[in-house]
């Protein structure tokens, strides 16, 4: 499957599960109850993902003044964005995705698999063009006056 069909299946399936999950939850405890756990883990979330953004921030300036590359950092940016919207989400399967993107041991292997795996591709306006080989031209000259 293609990654553009996972995310389709994923946008259609798992709002029906949370519904599911929702209801029956809210038959053992009560709607009260379910609803402010889900509001619980909203303000939990929001405010966790708050403490991971500023470190991950920090290591980011931190690396930025070493003269060194953020590479992780750069990565664990939109690690936590998706983490911070699952978390605004309302459901237990969403929540419990968006807590795992809070993990930072978690979220440094995911950023190590796509470094060492080349899945994001680097390049684009701000890197220079470099002629294929075939089209180099090789030759010699001489200034005459």
């Amino acid at each position: 499957m293609k990654v553009f069909q996972i995310a389709l299946l994923f946008l259609v399936v798992v709002p029906f599960v949370e519904i599911y999950l929702l209801l029956q939850v809210g038959g053992i405890i009560g709607a009260v109850p379910t609803i402010f756990l889900v509001v619980l883990t909203a303000v939990l979330g929001a405010w966790l993902l708050k403490q991971q953004g500023l470190a991950t921030l920090q290591r980011f300036q931190a690396s930025l003044a070493q003269g060194t590359l953020p590479a992780y950092e750069m990565i664990e940016g939109p690690i936590l964005l998706v983490g911070g919207a699952l978390l605004l989400t309302p459901g237990f399967i969403t929540d419990i995705m968006g807590f795992a993107c809070l993990i930072p041991q978690l979220r440094r292997k995911i950023a190590q698999y796509v470094i060492e795996n080349h899945l994001i591709q680097a390049g684009g306006p701000f890197q220079p063009a470099r002629p294929a080989e075939k089209d180099a031209l090789e030759g010699e000259y001489h200034k005459e006056d």
